[in-house]
């Protein structure tokens, strides 16, 4: 997860670039902060479905094969 002080970072670059103050090297790191977020977020949500068991009303669980066959390949890593 990013840590708190780069997130802070990300919005007081946004707040600048609302005001129209934002110079191009901010620019320039205001998108490579976001990249990065975004990144995150997308590993998060991914760890969050590989670690997810689907069961359906009957107690059978229904776990997608492409979710099973990543958590094989996670495990023998």
């Amino acid at each position: 997860m990013l840590e708190k002080k780069k997130i802070d970072r990300i919005n007081e670059l946004s707040r600048k670039k609302k005001a129209g103050i934002l110079t191009v090297e901010e620019k320039l790191e205001q998108d490579a902060l976001r990249q990065e977020y975004i990144k995150s977020f997308r590993n998060q949500v991914r760890d969050t479905i590989e670690h997810t068991t689907f069961i359906d009303p009957n107690g059978d669980d229904v776990t997608p094969e492409k979710i099973k066959r990543k958590r094989e390949e996670r495990n023998k890593l």
